[in-house]
């Protein structure tokens, strides 16, 4: 294989020979990208880099200056080198706001989700990739159906539910894919629907292609609490009270699985509630907007009248 390789570079070097002896500098760019690009196929990450940096030297064009920067960023990715991948996002991004053309300023999107996505920051994510939904070109990452598995993915636990609604459950280009991928239609249902009883099991599907997944999979414990949250946050906003157990058989569970997940919550103050153990009740206690922004005037007051007054101690010694 390596012979096959090092074979393949001779004759890609002996092609850009010939282009600069007798063509013009475009076929010369061409004959190193194409040396750069096999470079990178065969996972010579050091030399493609440089060979890469040799082609940017030769590009002045800013859109084929991104595109360069796509393939490297690719590399990187295969690398797990995610700090390249910020620095050349970056790049990308600055050409792109210093005249790119649409088709890669929309492809610069998808790069930017996917950056989002393995940060955990699923809200950024989700707005870049639906975002990007309608002029998806970045096969070389993904195929498309796998761009609509996480724009919904990282959509379900950050969209408020309007923004669900308009984005995610009414698109059309969801709606066209949405079918095939394992879970994710019967997640997204259980949650806008408020079909309880079929979340845990869509979920665990869900789970398990995210287990799968290159960008998601060291996220899975995260984003299981994080969803959790939201589904139990959604059903508890309907009721004042409502019995451990008539909440159990929604969520089709045990009264005894659904105390230890919900006692969690509550001491993290992720779920305003509390659970009457005796009377096997849930008592939700929502804060009250107006007391906490009342509080919150009377604090900043009293901040503001301490600094006039030093103001004015200061003006009297003067």
């Amino acid at each position: 294989m390596q012979e096959v390789n090092a074979g393949k570079v001779a004759e890609l070097e002996l092609k850009r020979k010939d282009a600069e002896e007798n063509l013009g500098e475009t076929e010369v760019r061409d004959a190193m990208l194409a040396k750069a690009d096999f470079l990178g196929s065969v996972c010579d990450r050091e030399a493609a880099g440089k060979a890469y940096d040799e082609v940017e030297k030769k590009t002045a064009s800013g859109g084929n200056r991104v595109d360069l920067l796509f393939s490297q960023i690719r590399l990187a990715i295969l690398y797990n080198e995610w700090r390249g991948v910020k620095a050349l996002v970056a790049r990308a991004q600055a050409l792109c706001e210093e005249g790119g053309d649409w088709e890669r300023k929309n492809k610069l999107k998808v790069y930017q989700g996917v950056l989002a996505l393995y940060s955990r920051q699923f809200a950024a994510a989700a707005d870049l990739l639906l975002d990007s939904t309608a002029t998806f070109t970045a096969s070389e990452l993904f195929p498309y159906s796998r761009l609509i598995f996480y724009a919904v993915v990282a959509a379900l636990p950050t969209l408020s539910r309007t923004e669900l609604k308009k984005r995610v459950v009414d698109s059309p280009e969801v709606l066209s894919v949405i079918h095939s991928l394992p879970g994710v239609q019967s997640l997204l249902e259980a949650l806008y629907s408020c079909k309880y009883r079929q979340f845990y099991s869509s979920f665990l599907e869900v789970l398990a292609e995210m287990r799968r997944d290159m960008f998601l999979h060291h996220h899975i414990r995260h984003y299981s609490r994080e969803l959790r949250a939201v589904f139990y946050t959604q059903f508890l906003e309907s009721y004042k009270s409502v019995t451990l157990e008539s909440m159990a058989t929604a969520f089709d569970v045990s009264p005894a699985f659904l105390d230890g997940e919900l006692v969690d919550f509550i001491v993290a103050g992720r779920l305003h509630a509390k659970i009457d153990k005796v009377s096997g009740v849930i008592e939700t206690n929502r804060p009250d907007a107006k007391n906490a922004l009342y509080a919150e005037t009377l604090k900043k007051g009293d901040l503001l009248l301490n600094r006039v007054q030093k103001l004015a101690r200061v003006i009297d010694m003067e």
